[in-house]
């Protein structure tokens, strides 16, 4: 039974998993909104949040948090002074999931825009 087991596994092993979440990460984190399938997009919200937080705090220990879970400076580094300013005001929620009415051609998979709340 699936009672309260939250995360999708995508058959991968963890670190496929988190390699997978990583790179979604960094690159709604670069270019600001992607286009990803449905479930991808509801998988990677809450790790992509837990980022912003951290970044909100804004200390050393959390710059250190956050490049163990996105090692990638340049991308910790934006995180930190653009897109976490951005959120002082704001409890939580930093990222919107928008399904896209059409569907992938090779397999048919849902797609959904990620993209950050403003």
């Amino acid at each position: 039974m699936r009672h309260r087991v939250k995360k999708k596994k995508f058959d991968r092993t963890k670190e496929q998993r988190l390699a997978l979440y990583r790179s979604l990460a960094r690159a709604l984190i670069l270019e600001e909104r992607i286009e990803t399938t449905t479930e991808r997009a509801k998988a990677v919200r809450g790790f992509v949040e837990k980022l912003v937080t951290l970044a909100k705090r804004g200390d050393l220990s959390a710059r250190r948090q956050a490049l163990r879970m996105l090692p990638d400076r340049r991308v910790v580094k934006k995180l930190f002074e653009d897109i976490a300013p951005r959120f002082e005001g704001r409890n939580g929620g930093y990222v919107r999931v928008i399904k896209l009415p059409d569907r992938r051609k090779g397999d048919g998979a849902e797609l959904a825009l990620l993209e950050w709340v403003e």
